[in-house]
């Protein structure tokens, strides 16, 4: 996803929503933000052209490529093929197991430069398992990143804010303009910095299981919860009572917190 500064400008392949970053100050504030000091291993997602690639490779003991685009993952495999420290995996991000591919190496740092089209499930992905993670730090389309960081109450706060948010600590580092970028798309980035939380409040299958109760809520976010969770379950009236929930509030006025109450509420209230 990366074009390198020495190399001929790349022909993007639009179904692969490549967009080539070619500015090489962002790429070094993406370096610092990286924080690679004392790391071992660094996953990037996407390194098309390698302009992070060289660096992060100077900076970390082993280095994993995933990179969808055939043609660029064979100038990475020619550009390090006596450097036994980097291995590249050839294909779609979304149907790799990541968790498999990274067995021994954690904690992981990744870093990437994500198309649009896949950041969200991508990052559901990489939340299903925080435990492998020291720190992401993602190029996203400014309103996803956005969304990853919102506090309650607001309209960019959704299921994938509560997801991140239960498993890390997220921010917004900085915008980056479309002028950063060959081609140009149509929308406004950012870089996001996810730090997974050394202690994980929830097991694997709780966050799968706070996940689903989730996305089933906002899925009508402009309805009551009252309503939402007579829906869910036969007790729902009595499980917002019981956990002092008004049932006037909508789903958009909860906290990560709640949410992992009412998941739990229902889990018991289960036959």
């Amino acid at each position: 996803m990366s074009e390198s500064a020495h190399s001929p400008t790349p022909r993007p392949r639009k179904r692969f929503g490549q967009h080539f970053l070619v500015r090489p100050d962002i790429v070094q504030r993406i370096l610092a933000l990286a924080d690679l000091r004392e790391v071992n291993t660094v996953l990037e997602i996407g390194p098309g052209r390698g302009a992070l690639t060289r660096d992060l490779r100077q900076r970390c003991a082993r280095l994993l490529l995933i990179e969808i685009d055939r043609d660029l993952a064979a100038e990475l495999r020619d550009r390090f093929a006596d450097d036994a420290a980097v291995r590249i995996i050839e294909g779609d991000v979304l149907k790799i197991d990541i968790a498999a591919e990274l067995a021994g190496e954690s904690p992981t740092t990744v870093v990437a430069n994500l198309p649009y089209n896949i950041s969200t499930p991508l990052l559901a992905r990489l939340l299903r398992t925080p435990e492998l993670y020291r720190r992401m730090v993602l190029m996203l389309q400014r309103e996803v990143a956005e969304r990853l960081c919102a506090a309650p109450g607001g309209k960019d706060y959704g299921a994938l804010s509560v997801a991140v948010q239960l498993a890390a600590r997220a921010r917004v580092a900085f915008r980056v303009p479309p002028t950063a970028f060959h081609p140009q798309p149509k929308v406004e980035s950012a870089v996001v910095v996810i730090e997974p939380l050394e202690h994980q409040p929830l097991d694997r299958a709780e966050r799968d299981a706070v996940r689903g109760v989730t996305r089933a809520l906002f899925n009508h976010r402009r309805k009551q919860l009252g309503n939402l969770m007579r829906q869910l379950s036969g007790r729902g009236g009595e499980i917002l009572a019981e956990l002092g929930i008004d049932p006037r509030r909508r789903p958009e006025t909860l906290t990560p917190d709640d949410f992992v109450a009412l998941t739990r509420a229902l889990q018991e209230a289960e036959p």
